[in-house]
């Protein structure tokens, strides 16, 4: 076996790997669910590459992505269920159908109506799943293996398109007051489920409010996530320099630094 720019190199590896008895005895007992694990964590790691704009990491973490879906497709393909082939025609299909502004008559359309043009066609394709498959709620479709914040913004998305959801998004400030209101009382209560459930309902809600402002909460949490590491690292730069570390500092020192921080960025501009 040598290196390829050919997918069918890639193929035939897998199949080699999981080839009993001359195959790889961990690939070999794999299964969709031992696999599906990975999967994720290789999604996530090709948004870190992006995130800190490193591309070598980036076309490196883009191949073990694609190694899962070979991986998943060899699997299928074992159990005569669909191959690689199958997947491509698949995804080639719906993009060609789903973009009839460069592929067919539907032209120079603009973004918000090739978003609105993107959204009939995919109720188009649920209504013909429909029709040959047993009847679902409005939720249905939203796997339950996503992230629980990416699940609770298509949880949201599904149920608003029934007319389940807030008109305004000050109602759904208003109802984010509510749930802290609540996380109170049960904290008052001594209430560990209470406070665990209610937590969970305040992130629920946030995440509502980010829909409703447009906003990406993912992205916006991942930026503070950033810019507290960022502040932290100030802090403990500063008392690195004078000897010390933040074990050894106080909460009203460590705050002060925090400040100085903030009021660095601030002045960066």
């Amino acid at each position: 076996m040598r290196s390829s720019r050919d997918i069918r190199q890639l193929l035939a590896i897998m199949a080699a790997l999981r080839t009993p008895v001359s195959g790889c005895p961990w690939d070999v007992e794999q299964t969709f669910a031992s696999i599906a694990p990975f999967t994720i964590e290789e999604a996530y790691e090709v948004i870190d590459a992006i995130e800190r704009g490193d591309m070598l990491d980036l076309r490196e973490e883009l191949g073990d992505l694609l190694l899962q879906v070979v991986f998943h497709s060899r699997m299928a393909e074992e159990a005569g269920h669909f191959n690689f082939g199958d997947v491509v025609e698949a995804i080639t299909a719906k993009l060609i159908r789903r973009h009839p502004h460069v592929f067919s008559d539907a032209r120079n359309l603009s973004p918000a109506a090739v978003k609105s043009l993107w959204g009939r066609i995919k109720a188009e394709e649920r209504i013909a799943r429909a029709a040959t498959a047993k009847p679902e709620g409005a939720l249905a479709g939203v796997p339950l293996a996503l992230p629980a914040l990416m699940r609770a913004l298509k949880l949201q998305d599904k149920a608003s398109k029934v007319g389940f959801d807030w008109n305004d998004p000050r109602a759904v400030l208003a109802k984010l007051k509510e749930e802290t209101a609540e996380i109170e009382v049960a904290l008052a209560a001594g209430d560990v489920n209470g406070v665990r459930e209610e937590i969970g309902d305040l992130l629920f809600v946030v995440a509502n409010l980010a829909r409703h402002l447009n906003v990406e909460p993912e992205s916006a949490l991942s930026a503070t996530n950033a810019k507290f590491a960022r502040r932290f690292g100030h802090i403990e730069a500063v008392l690195n320099a004078r000897g010390r570390s933040p074990s050894d500092a106080s909460l009203e020192e460590m705050d002060a630094l925090w400040n100085d921080a903030k009021q660095i960025e601030r002045a960066a501009g």
